[in-house]
């Protein structure tokens, strides 16, 4: 069997050549623009390492009050994460059936609803977060509002992408039976897209579960609202600890995660 070694064609070599060119052209103008000098960088670097190795290492656990505290932190975290993704995917669904103009019975209000997830979707959790802590006040409520937000924009245009994938001709048959709006969502929507709609929740309480923390260091409670306190506080060996536990809760959730949407889509 004779080996063979892939070319790529002079005009690809010069498609990438000058794509690769580009992205050098661009970040020389945006480090310009923003006047931000990588070489600072590697010349301060040798503080960062020292901060690193000094205040951070090695990580110290807290006093056993403390160290539930924590833990109960971490729970609230997932909580709050699974909750938000669960209300936002409830509304979501019912939104999105107006969203998918195969499925809506209004298709031209379809373009409209899509627009209006899309606003909502690019506008941070973090951003909201900050909009919602001057009214509510610190505390789950915070997260809870922010994530659900975020995730119901998001998961609106989800589930109408996969809405889009539906057979038609299943559809058009129960229409063609009388069957109503309703049946047709409950016998031909739904059984074609629950495997679909189960795995962006799933990849949404992932993606919540990053986010809940980030959104806790700014007055959305659980763990990131801990680790914000102890960082203020210059206690930087327990503060790692609590990033440790963090990771350790990501990689746990983003690995079951994982698993249930590979069984889905078996």
């Amino acid at each position: 069997m004779k080996n063979h070694v892939l070319q790529i064609s002079q005009t690809e070599k010069r498609v990438y050549e000058l794509f690769f060119s580009l992205v050098v052209v661009l970040f020389i103008l945006c480090t310009a623009y923003t006047q931000f000098n990588p070489m600072l960088l590697v010349q301060n670097s040798e503080n960062f390492w020292t901060f690193l190795s000094e205040d951070f290492f090695p990580p110290t656990l807290p006093g056993a009050a403390n160290l539930t505290n924590i833990i109960n932190s971490v729970f609230v975290t997932v909580a709050m994460a699974i909750s938000a993704t669960t209300v936002a995917a409830v509304l979501a669904f019912f939104v999105s059936l107006f969203s998918s103009e195969s499925v809506s019975p209004v298709p031209r209000l379809a373009k409209f609803v899509r627009a209006f997830a899309t606003f909502l979707r690019n506008i941070p959790a973090l951003v909201w977060a900050f909009i919602l802590f001057s009214s509510l006040g610190i505390g789950t409520g915070v997260g809870f509002v922010a994530l659900s937000i975020t995730s119901f924009a998001f998961m609106v245009r989800a589930f109408a992408e996969t809405m889009e994938d539906i057979s038609q001709d299943c559809l058009e048959s129960l229409q063609a039976v009388g069957a109503s709006f309703p049946q047709r969502v409950a016998h031909g929507v739904i059984p074609s897209c629950i495997s679909g709609f189960l795995s962006w929740f799933l990849y949404c309480v992932e993606v919540n579960v990053r986010a809940s923390t980030i959104v806790g260091m700014v007055g959305g409670g659980g763990i990131g609202l801990v680790l914000f306190s102890y960082i203020k506080s210059f206690k930087y060996h327990i503060a790692f600890s609590i990033i440790l536990l963090i990771a350790v809760m990501v990689i746990a959730v983003d690995l079951v995660s994982g698993y249930l949407r590979r069984e889905l889509n078996k």
